[in-house]
């Protein structure tokens, strides 16, 4: 169902969007959390460690790719909000073409660089081999996440936030099916959930594909729309690599600081590993609001709905803020009990570990928000650069805990990493944000004196 949000209450149409893409988001944590919790219980702590420990790298490479993606569906989500369907088709096309491209390069440099990787990140030997054969697995099926995450980002772009829940329910199922199967019935290891997880992304991007071709006319693209247009693929690329950068610059700084944990040995890495996994689920309505804000923008900025924008960052700020309270609340009171579906509850070191990581994150999740919600207004916007600097600045600050402060102080350093990243993005953002949106204000204004000035003349001459 495409939703044009150029229209109609700004929080109720965000609000609408977001509902399906929040519970799409969860599902998607059941990739993940499906492997991670069959893999706990039926092969052991060290095979949970394992599979965790690939985390940081799963989100450099795969989060380079799903951020190129939806960096390609902003102008998409443009042209959509100005009304130009042949253009938007034109787009869908090409950034087609682009994301064939990504999915070659990343499985050939994947291939070629994992263990290495693994190596520089001191992951332990008693996991190493199970690390690298969960991750190379993964990083085999890229085509599939670009696939999907292509499609579902393009269905998103036209405001149609449900279809890719639907297929990403039936994904996770799959998912978990074939995980009991491969890792309980047929004992293949990590490399069973790994097969799993591919398969049921491929699941989910053929049924995108199939929908699109059987439902949505409006992306039924004629053939000289399939045309390969080069200041087109530009103008995708421009919007797309910073976007995929910033995810990758972030999970650089991750990495950093999970080969720092690696030091620590593999029961912190599991603790950490099963902690961020909790966290996964606690930001996921963050998570949600983010990327609703980039589909929100980028109709309304192509409409020039400039003071919308403006309203609805607000109300999407106040929301975030009430839901941070109760992320904080939640981490507290339950993340020990949700930990549990990844560790054992005769865990109790590693259980107390996990709750003052979830704890002390948990205090900071307003400012984790913060860059959600104004980070993806400004990759809406157009401003993906600007977004993509953000990225450095938490790679900086985390890379900073990582080198300076963990080796000394161990466990508790770990925990401060994020929060000291957030803050350190949010210091760039907010008047980053406060100067575009200024800028955008006053072209806004500039263009509407142009067309009543255009209208009075041609009144002038009619009369």
């Amino acid at each position: 169902m495409v939703r044009d949000m150029t229209e109609g209450h700004p929080l109720r149409r965000i609000l609408a969007f977001s509902a399906p893409l929040l519970l799409g988001n969860l599902f998607q944590q059941f990739y993940s959390m499906a492997d991670s919790i069959i893999v706990g219980q039926y092969i052991g702590v060290n095979a949970f460690a394992a599979v965790g420990s690939t985390g940081s790298i799963n989100f450099l490479i795969l989060g380079f790719v799903q951020g190129a993606c939806m960096g390609f569906a902003i102008p998409v989500a443009q042209e959509f909000g100005a009304g130009d369907m042949r253009a938007m088709r034109r787009c869908v096309a090409n950034a087609a073409y682009l994301s064939v491209l990504v999915a070659i390069v990343v499985t050939a440099l994947t291939a070629l660089f994992t263990r290495d990787i693994l190596r520089w990140m001191q992951t332990p030997e008693d996991i190493f081999e199970d690390a690298y054969s969960y991750i190379f697995i993964v990083f085999a099926g890229t085509g599939a996440t670009v696939l999907y995450n292509l499609l579902a980002s393009v269905l998103r772009a036209l405001g149609d936030s449900r279809t890719p829940l639907i297929y990403l329910i039936i994904a996770s199922i799959i998912n978990i099916a074939l995980d009991v199967v491969l890792i309980a019935v047929i004992p293949l290891g990590v490399a069973g959930a790994a097969y799993a997880t591919v398969a049921s992304q491929l699941v989910s991007g053929l049924l995108c594909l199939f929908h699109i071709k059987n439902k949505f006319l409006i992306l039924h693209i004629e053939k000289q729309e399939r045309r390969f247009d080069k200041s087109l693929c530009l103008r995708l690329l421009h919007a797309g690599v910073p976007m995929g950068l910033q995810f990758s610059i972030t999970a650089i700084g991750s990495i950093i600081l999970q080969s720092a944990v690696n030091a620590l040995g593999s029961s912190v890495v599991a603790s950490i590993s099963a902690a961020n996994r909790v966290q996964n689920i606690l930001t996921c309505p963050l998570e949600t609001m983010g990327a609703t804000m980039a589909t929100y923008c980028s109709q309304n900025y192509g409409a020039n709905r400039i003071e919308r924008v403006r309203q609805g960052i607000r109300q999407a700020t106040i929301v975030t803020a009430i839901y941070s309270a109760a992320g904080l609340a939640i981490a507290y009171f339950c993340g020990r009990t949700i930990a549990q579906m990844f560790i054992s509850a005769e865990e109790t070191a590693l259980l107390d570990s996990i709750r003052q990581f979830l704890t002390i994150n948990g205090m900071f999740y307003f400012p984790l928000a913060i860059i959600l919600v104004y980070r993806n207004s400004l990759q809406g916007l157009g401003f993906s650069n600007s977004a993509m600097l953000a990225g450095v600045f938490e790679l900086v600050a985390r890379s900073a805990v990582a080198w300076a402060l963990v080796g000394t102080f161990g466990f508790i350093a770990v925990c401060f990493a994020n929060p000291a990243a957030w803050i350190a993005a949010d210091c760039l953002l907010l008047p980053m944000y406060a100067k575009e949106i200024r800028v955008l204000s006053r072209w806004q204004a500039a263009r509407e004196r142009l067309e009543a000035m255009q209208t009075e003349y041609e009144a002038k001459l009619h009369a």
